[in-house]
């Protein structure tokens, strides 16, 4: 309404048409808000993770447009967002001078050794899980060992792997936020009422107190315990490393440098995104009343493979120079472990019997054994 009466009829086309399209989106979250089915958080309020969900159904929707375009068209859409984009971005590369002195590890020091740890404290938060983020951590520093052939910027001296990343900035996410899972764990609130409260310091306490989860599950992914876990986390973890590696491939493609605004705002939304979809994820694996993925789930899963399909798309005369044999055979050898023969070794190999353990053959509890049992059950 206000557009409508304040806006004439001879405003800038380029102009009326982002404001049309900023429009649409933000109905389209209203409506979601209002709509789509609550995710599985509670605070700071459900419509909130509704409206994460609409923005996630747009993100989708825009992935999908830009997979139709051809690689040019593409980078020439990327222009309607900044009109300084659509350049061939320079190539860098962080391996020229490898010694192991200061002032090559100050050369190294930036902003993004910062945001390098911030999103490790976000991955902590979303996986919850110590093992899965040193996994994940690993992983994808190998990753990078193995894609220097194609983006040069994975090409890093072995001190800024090992120490700088992975010692350093992904240490450090990783502590803070999973100090800041066990601090949520156990803090105890108390959610009395708003008018209750008596002073305005406290008012003000409880209205961030809203901001902040109702309650905290501890995930406990027990990947080893059957089949289902097995694989459902081990798939977690591999599309887990394609968001992080489609963020990569998503600037060198489109030419969207490193410092852009527009790669922190993909890194926010996935963030959000992956927030409730980790949960619902973690709800179907550990909960066997749970019999399908909730939508969050879903919608991050597109998300991260409808990238990777405009990567493998607009891929094509981009990297000529082929993957090196020891990386083809080792990749290799780890999915065969991983998806053959531990899977085989630890679900089908038969499970030691009671008789073989040398157990008793159980007898019927007496009355006073049972009444012992519910009474320990009940404390």
């Amino acid at each position: 309404m206000f557009y409508a009466a304040t806006r004439s009829n001879y405003e800038s086309t380029a102009d009326n048409i982002k404001l049309g399209i900023f429009a649409a989106i933000a109905c389209f979250v209203c409506i979601g808000m209002l709509q789509f089915p609550d995710g599985p958080f509670v605070r700071p309020s459900k419509p909130i993770w509704r409206a994460v969900l609409s923005l996630s159904v747009l993100y989708q929707l825009f992935l999908v447009f830009l997979l139709f375009l051809n690689k040019d068209d593409a980078r020439y859409f990327m222009t309607f967002f900044d009109s300084s984009l659509g350049v061939d971005l320079p190539e860098r590369s962080y391996a020229d001078a490898c010694a192991l002195t200061w002032d090559n590890v100050k050369n190294q020091m930036d902003i993004f050794v910062l945001a390098h740890a911030l999103g490790w404290f976000g991955k902590a938060l979303i996986l919850r899980d110590y093992w899965f983020c040193w996994i994940i951590s690993i992983a994808f520093e190998l990753c990078e060992y193995s894609l220097q052939h194609q983006l040069n910027n994975f090409a890093e001296c072995w001190w800024d792997h090992w120490i700088l990343d992975v010692l350093i900035c992904n240490w450090l996410g990783i502590v803070v936020g999973m100090k800041f899972c066990q601090y949520f764990e156990v803090k105890q609130y108390s959610w009395v009422g708003f008018r209750q409260i008596k002073s305005f310091r406290g008012k003000a306490k409880r209205a961030v107190q809203q901001f902040t989860p109702k309650d905290w599950t501890r995930y406990e992914w027990k990947t080893t315990s059957t089949p289902k876990n097995y694989f459902g986390t081990l798939i977690l973890l591999i599309v887990f490393l394609q968001c992080e590696l489609n963020c990569f491939y998503l600037k060198y493609i489109l030419w969207v440098p490193p410092e852009h605004p527009l790669n922190t705002y993909r890194l926010i939304l996935m963030f959000l995104f992956a927030l409730p979809g980790v949960r619902e994820v973690y709800q179907y694996l550990s909960d066997n009343n749970t019999r399908r993925l909730g939508a969050h789930a879903w919608l991050m899963i597109f998300n991260i493979m409808t990238e990777t399909l405009i990567c493998i798309k607009f891929a094509e005369n981009e990297f000529p120079t082929p993957a090196p044999m020891i990386v083809k055979v080792g990749w290799s050898i780890v999915f065969t472990v991983l998806f053959v023969i531990f899977p085989l070794w630890r679900f089908t190999r038969r499970q030691p019997t009671a008789a073989a353990e040398g157990s008793a053959v159980a007898t019927p509890l007496e009355n006073n054994d049972v009444d012992y049992m519910d009474f320990r059950k009940t404390q």
